[in-house]
């Protein structure tokens, strides 16, 4: 809900910064880095029951992720390989974040509490899930309630007020599971009126096969001017 609504200005916002960190000579990598590393900071403050600065470190470790497609358009590092790490790197920094929720319920709340937080990670991993294969299938599967934006502002906003951390779990479960299905519903009604979808990837499929044979081809008459030709 916020990245469809908000992506674009605040892309806008943070272009003057991606320009300043062009300068330093970070890459994007290096800030995906720099998030992962404080997130596990996080968790450990998390599990050792301190949430103020667990908030602390949740909200410094989502700056790199909001600023390195900024860093990588300023210095025209977009690749699939960087978008690829980002997106591993973000389900890595979620999963750390609730398995430090988890282990401060073990140690402060009733150990059957932990299966809140590892719910949650369930259902994410779902969500993140049909996006992902949806878009291979060349559907759309974006939107819903609970993206991973909104679970980051509503688990800073527990941290903020730990009172408040197992109900905002709750909270972050149903909606999270509300959104693959709702995700789930999206796809399957593509799927179905799209029937060109298969036809799709056949071609793709297609393609691929005849650039490797082309390719095997190409090897195939290299060696053979190479056995005419011993001294090229």
């Amino acid at each position: 809900m916020f990245d469809g609504r908000f992506r674009a200005p605040v892309e806008k916002a943070v272009k003057p910064v991606g320009n300043a960190l062009r300068r330093t000579g970070m890459t994007p990598d290096h800030l995906t880095i720099a998030g992962i590393v404080i997130a596990v900071g996080a968790a450990f403050a998390i599990g050792s029951g301190r949430l103020r600065l667990g908030l602390v470190l949740v909200i410094l470790a989502a700056l790199p992720d909001l600023l390195d497609g900024a860093l990588a358009k300023a210095s025209n590092a977009s690749s699939q390989r960087g978008a690829f790490f980002d997106s591993v790197i973000d389900r890595v920094t979620d999963a750390v974040l609730l398995a430090g929720i988890a282990w401060y319920f073990a140690s402060y709340e009733s150990p059957h509490m932990v299966l809140l937080p590892f719910g949650v990670m369930a259902v994410s991993a779902i969500v993140s899930y049909e996006r992902a294969k949806a878009e291979s299938l060349g559907l759309y599967a974006k939107g819903g309630l609970m993206e991973r934006a909104e679970r980051i502002v509503l688990l800073c906003f527990g941290l903020l007020f730990d009172q408040l951390l197992i109900p905002v779990l709750w909270i972050m479960f149903v909606l999270t599971g509300v959104t693959a299905i709702t995700r789930f519903v999206k796809v399957w009604r593509q799927a179905a009126i799209a029937p060109v979808t298969a036809a799709r990837i056949e071609l793709r499929r297609s393609r691929r096969q005849r650039r490797r044979l082309t390719r095997a081809d190409r090897r195939v008459r290299i060696q053979r001017r190479r056995h005419r030709d011993p001294q090229a």
